[in-house]
Formats: structure tokens, sequence, C-alpha cells
């Protein structure tokens, strides 16, 4: 029993090897943050008027970006179109094309410009961005930074914003089921320009990766196969044999028993006749 544990282990192990090591398939997002002025993790020293949040694609129209400072309140005085620039280092997307993700290199930023209205405090802020890309998934995450800069008072009849995103925009970002008509310019190509998807890639990218729930339930099937099969073959116990041996064994000792007594008998024999054959002599 113990060997078959050990075996059933080692072939989970060997299973569990193999799958993390199976490739994963690439992420299919598109529109994806490429750069951002400034950078995430770095430390501003000069309050700075806008944000600059660079995409692959330009954003929807409908996008919401804020901007909150160290004490969770929002800065952010609404958002505007900039001009593209070409990136420092290219972004590499995938595409499904015929069942088979080929990667495409976007070498074009297209920003969103995020106006501060005003930098309260020294501390940690946070700009977040939510928006739909042409192919219909949401784009969304934020970029944090450290302002050791001087304080700045807010403009006058600056009033703090606290609307959200809009009802069409969520909808579109939760469902990402189609393409969304605020998306304002396709995916750019490897020149900057703009490129259109493939026909049904959208669909593809959804319908065509590999589940990632699916390495589990494989592995759990497959060791539920080797639990079962190694159950089935298991042999008999030892000390199943050993009656089955000892009655055996008795009866050899039972013959042994027997036929020691013929050789007084014969001995015997062999004496009387010795002493009448004496007798006669």
């Amino acid at each position: 029993m113990c060997h078959i544990l050990s075996r059933t282990l080692a072939t989970l192990a060997a299973t569990v090897a193999v799958s993390l090591l199976l490739p994963v398939a690439p992420a299919s997002a598109h529109g994806q943050l490429a750069t951002s002025t400034p950078l995430t993790g770095t430390v501003v020293r000069e309050p700075l008027t806008q944000l600059g949040l660079y995409f692959t694609e330009k954003p929807a129209s409908n996008a919401h970006f804020t901007v909150t400072g160290p004490d969770g309140s929002r800065v952010d005085n609404g958002w505007s179109y900039g001009e593209p620039k070409r990136l420092d280092k290219p972004v590499q997307e995938y595409f499904m094309v015929n069942g088979v993700f080929e990667p495409r290199l976007y070498h074009t930023g297209f920003p969103a410009m995020v106006t501060v209205a005003h930098w309260p405090a020294k501390g940690r802020y946070t700009a977040s961005y939510l928006s739909v890309a042409s192919d219909g998934e949401a784009v969304r995450g934020t970029v944090t930074f450290d302002y050791q800069g001087s304080s700045t008072p807010a403009p006058a009849g600056w009033v703090v914003p606290t609307a959200g995103p809009d009802a069409t925009l969520l909808a579109q970002a939760e469902g990402g089921g189609s393409a969304s008509p605020g998306a304002t310019g396709g995916p750019a190509d490897a020149t900057g320009a703009a490129a259109s998807d493939p026909a049904g890639a959208a669909e593809d990218q959804r319908d065509g990766g590999f589940p990632a729930w699916l390495v589990p339930a494989l592995i759990v099937v497959v060791v539920s196969a080797i639990v079962l099969v190694a159950a089935r073959r298991r042999p008999a116990t030892p000390g199943g044999t050993t009656p089955s041996r000892r009655p055996a064994g008795a009866a050899g000792r039972g013959t042994a028993a027997t036929r020691r007594p013929t050789n007084p008998t014969r001995k015997t024999g062999n004496r009387t006749g010795g002493r009448e054959r004496r007798g006669q002599r």
C-alpha cells in the first residue's frame, strides 16, 4: 500500500510540474497603458498641471479618469486627448487569427491628458483610468507616484469632482462582449498608423484561449484515475498467504513423522534376525 501511495504522489508531483511548465496563452487585451507621465513609482518634485496616460490606442470618448491625493480626495479637473508620441519602448499585444495568437508591436502612444486642479499636500497620489478598447474589452488600472513639491491652492470656483463612470461605460466594461461604439480610434500598427482588427478577431480572442480553470481540473481527473487503477491492481496482503502455507508445512512435518517410526522397526527386525541366525550357528 505504501508503494502505491508513493507512486501516486510521484505521479501527482510530475503532473503538477508539467502543468506549471505548460505555456500560458498570452493575454489578448488591447488598448493597454503603454507609459505615463509621471511614471508609476517615481517622485514628482514640481507641481504638474497635467498627467499624461499613453495607451496603445485612443481611449474611448467616455473614458473615466481620476486623480486622488494623500487624503483620498480627488484633485482631477477633466481630461482631453493629446498628441500621439512615439514610445521609447514598444508594447507587444496579441491577436487571435485563425485560432493562433499572433504578436503585434505598438510604437505609438495615444495620450489622455488628465488635468490636476491643485496639489494640496505632499504624499502619494493615484491616477486611475477606465476605458473600453476597440475589441470591447475593459481597460482599467492605476498609476501611483509620490509628490514632494510645494502645495498649491485650488483654483477659484473649482469643486471637488464626485462623478463616477457613466452607465454606458460601466455596461461596456462589465459586459465586454461587443466592440465599443465609444472608441474613437483603432489600435495602432507598428508604424503608429491606425489599423483595424482582423474580422472576427475580438470574438476569437474570447473563445479561443485556453481556460485557466482547465489545468487544475485535468490534474484532478488524472490523479483520480491513477488512484483508482492502482487500487484495482493492488496485490493481496502478505498476511493472507501465510495461513495457506502453514497446513502444507504441517502436512510435510506429519509425513516426516510417520516415516521415522519405520526405521526402528527395521532395525529391530534386523537385530532379531541376527539373534536367530547366531542361535542357528
